[in-house]
């Protein structure tokens, strides 16, 4: 190896990485300590350039094609918590700072979501077979955030708690109208429908949106629920509540402005927003490279700091906050072992490139919200200052009362 050693030596401090070279040669780097032992063989002697010049991507491409393999027991989350603990190392690397800086420079670019382009995006990801997502998600198939009243909770028990929580934040009464921006396999148009209101429900995946009116029915709420394959901005109607559950991630940098322009069109007099999204600690940034070259196409996590300058421009009040730190993390971690038990349907099912790509995939993200600077967001969101009680009491009262059953 000529040049890969040039950013290992400078990258893995804790733990340690033994890489097996295509002729044999095995070579070490890290100090074996505060860190997980990984070995890799490298299969192809093209990845010693292509690794040390991008290896966010590259690491990712090489394990999905088999060029990359873990040996001595090591695996993929193995490999990715070491590339986890040692991130600062590599983002102060001079050619990865370079590499970054492209990266932004291009950052408007990657993350531009036009009419159109927006739904071939979304649909990339979304509109794989349900069976492939009913493998490992809860048996409501609500693919975003959970919320963990303890971290010994269920998957099951979680999901139910987030559909909850935010239904208590949106202060249903009967008969409202309701819009859900991005409604996913429809667990929450179902949950929300059932508590007596109508729901306008858009997304722009096909496939989603056919096993969602399939549930609605078996629930017996289809008279209460519309389904539309539509896009946000081409939503009209005057509606009392409007929910948006891990649909932001979704609009790029570009859109925030039209996103929440959208919300205050659409609210009735009175009536408010509830917005969920992952979002970063840390200032604005890009999404890495493999999340978008072959998961999120288009998809951006914004910093705080760009969420409430464009709540700003656009004139909507910003009546609550809530910051879901770890809640995401244990979700993903359910979904990741869930995964790996299924992991032969899905190989059957959907191939193993395919597979490994989500094996890296669902550990890069979990890891993120662990190690790295992922949380998620809630936010109340009202045209007039007072549309939302002024005291947030409301929100655990209707909880409570939802969990008894009332």
């Amino acid at each position: 190896m000529r040049f890969l050693p040039h950013l290992l030596k400078r990258f893995i401090h804790k733990g340690r990485l033994t890489v097996i070279e295509p002729n044999g040669t095995r070579t070490v780097f890290g100090s074996g300590q505060e860190g997980p032992d990984v070995v890799i063989r490298l299969k192809d002697e093209k990845l010693d350039r292509e690794l040390f010049f991008n290896p966010e991507l590259v690491s990712a491409e090489a394990y999905m094609d088999g060029r990359l393999t873990f040996e001595d027991g090591s695996t993929v989350y193995d490999f990715l918590s070491l590339f986890s603990v040692n991130r600062r190392g590599l983002a102060s690397h001079p050619v990865q700072q370079a590499l970054r800086r492209s990266w932004r420079a291009l950052k408007r670019w990657h993350q531009s979501n036009p009419l159109g382009k927006a739904a071939s995006n979304a649909q990339s990801h979304y509109d794989h077979p349900p069976e492939f997502y009913r493998l490992w998600l809860d048996s409501r198939m609500i693919y975003s955030c959970a919320y963990f009243p303890t971290p010994e909770a269920s998957l099951e028990e979680a999901q139910e708690a987030k559909l909850r929580h935010i239904a208590a934040k949106l202060k249903l009464e009967p008969g409202m109208k309701v819009a859900e921006i991005g409604s996913g396999w429809g667990a929450l148009a179902i949950y929300l429908a059932q508590l007596g209101v109508h729901v306008t429900a858009i997304n722009v995946a096909t496939e989603q949106l056919a096993e969602s009116k399939k549930r609605a029915e078996a629930a017996g709420v289809a008279d209460r629920i519309t389904f539309f394959e539509r896009d946000y901005r081409e939503l009209t109607g005057s509606f009392d509540r409007i929910v948006s559950v891990g649909m932001m991630e979704h609009v790029g940098v570009n859109h925030f402005d039209e996103y929440f322009g959208t919300i205050k069109r659409l609210l009735a007099p009175g009536g408010f927003a509830m917005i969920h999204a992952i979002g970063r600690m840390s200032p604005p940034g890009t999404t890495a490279p493999f999340i978008r070259k072959y998961i999120f196409p288009g998809g951006y996590v914004p910093a705080m700091s760009e969420v409430f300058t464009s709540l700003e421009r656009v004139g909507l009040w910003t009546a609550d906050c809530e910051i879901l730190r770890l809640h995401y993390y244990w979700t993903i971690r359910h979904w990741r072992l869930n995964f790996e038990a299924k992991r032969g349907e899905v190989v059957a099912m959907m191939g193993e490139r395919f597979a490994r790509m989500w094996e890296f995939y669902l550990v890069a993200v979990e890891l993120g919200f662990l190690n790295g600077s992922n949380m998620v967001f809630q936010l109340l969101l009202s045209n007039e200052r007072d549309d939302v009680p002024v005291i947030r009491d409301f929100i655990v009262d209707r909880e409570r009362a939802l969990a008894a059953g009332g």
